[in-house]
C-alpha cells in the first residue's frame, strides 16, 4: 500500500508512553479517527514482548487500509506481517534493510540535519524523517533541534515523502507542513491525551490542505 497523501499525521505508539493502555486498542481508536499509518516503538522491550505487541496492532488494524510500521526491527516487521520498518542512524543500514524487505514493504529513515540527509540512501527509502523540529521530551537524549529551516532544507534535498518529528503540536503543525513536510510524526501529543483518537482528529484538523 502507498503512503498516505500529504499532509498526514503519523502517530507513533511508543510503548513506554502508553501508560498501561493496550496498544492494539489504541491503534484501533487511531484508525477509527482516520489514521492511515502507525508506527510501533518499543526501545526497551525484549524481542518477544515487542513481537506480541506489534502482532496485536497488525491484527487490530487488518483490513482497514492503515499501514503498520515497526521502529528499528525489520525482523519483527517481517515476522508479524507489518507493512514496513523505520530505522535510525545507529540501526541496521537502510540499504541492508531494503535487501531484507523488498518493495512494496516500506523503509523509512531518521535524519537530524543536512549532513545526514546528504548521506541518506534515497534509492532504498520510501520516506525520510527529519527532526527534531523543536524541543521534545520523547527521547532521553534528543538530537539538536533543526527548526523549520531544517525541514525546508530537507525538503529541498529530496522528492521522497518527508516526515517531520519532534515537538510538533496543533499550534505549530501547520507551519511545519508549510515548511515542506508531507507528514508529521507525533508521540506525546497523541499518547498523553486521555482520548488518543480525539487528539489525532485535532492534530489532523490543524493541518492545511495541500493543492
Amino acid at each position: 500500500m502507498p503512503l498516505p497523501p500529504a499532509p498526514f499525521v503519523y502517530p507513533i505508539l511508543d510503548v513506554a508512553a502508553l501508560s498501561g493502555r493496550d496498544a492494539g486498542s489504541v491503534a484501533r481508536s487511531l484508525v477509527a479517527a482516520g489514521a492511515r499509518i502507525i508506527q510501533v516503538r518499543g526501545k526497551d522491550l525484549a524481542s518477544g514482548a515487542l513481537c506480541d505487541i506489534v502482532a496485536a496492532v497488525v491484527a487490530g488494524t487488518r483490513g482497514t487500509g492503515a499501514l503498520v510500521i515497526v521502529n528499528d526491527r525489520p525482523d519483527i516487521a517481517l515476522i508479524t506481517g507489518a507493512d514496513g520498518v523505520h530505522v535510525g542512524q545507529d540501526d541496521m543500514p537502510a540499504g541492508d534493510v531494503r535487501r531484507l524487505m523488498p518493495r512494496p514493504l516500506i523503509v523509512g529513515l531518521s535524519t537530524h540535519g543536512v549532513a545526514q540527509m546528504e548521506a541518506a540512501p534515497f534509492e532504498a527509502l520510501d520516506y525520510v524523517a527529519i527532526g527534531p523540529v523543536s524541543s521534545t521530551t520523547s527521547k532521553e537524549k534528543p538530537d539538536p533541534v533543526v527548526g523549520l529551516e531544517g525541514v525546508a532544507a530537507a525538503r529541498a534535498m529530496t522528492a521522497l515523502t518527508l516526515v517531520a518529528i519532534g515537538g510538533i503540536t496543533r499550534d505549530n503543525a501547520a507551519g511545519v507542513v508549510a515548511a515542506g513536510a508531507d507528514g508529521i510524526a507525533v508521540i506525546s501529543g497523541i499518547l498523553s491525551a486521555g482520548d488518543p483518537g480525539e487528539a489525532y482528529r485535532a492534530l489532523a484538523g490543524s493541518l492545511p490542505s495541500r493543492r
